[in-house]
């Protein structure tokens, strides 16, 4: 009855990868247009489905899991050295909004 040979286990790893992004780090994309955050997850979810149709299961969980390194090079190098920023806070927020080139007047609307 329960099998993983088909899509929906990467659908399911995928999901949860981006459900739990979005409880623990949503605060973040605060002011990220609905539509934007919708569509990364379905480009996530393509690419995924579509590596593991042509180059199998095996090859799109380690390419999923790669997508670790960019996210320690910006979090834990680009983000404090270069900008200033606290890469996992977000930390001076005046300076992760400029950053973000979002209105940094958040409390005037």
């Amino acid at each position: 009855m329960w099998t993983t040979e088909s899509l929906w286990f990467e659908i399911a790893v995928v999901s949860i990868i981006y459900a739990l992004g979005n409880i623990l780090m949503g605060h973040f994309e605060e002011q990220t247009p609905k539509i934007r955050r919708v569509g990364k997850y379905l480009l996530t979810l393509l690419f995924v489905c579509c590596i593991s149709i042509y180059f199998g299961r095996t090859t799109s969980m380690i390419l999923l899991s790669l997508f670790i390194i960019p996210l320690l090079y910006v979090h834990g190098y680009y983000l404090p050295k270069k900008k200033g920023i606290n890469g996992w806070s977000g930390e001076p927020k005046s300076k992760y909004y400029e950053f973000r080139k979002w209105d940094k007047d958040i409390f005037s609307k």
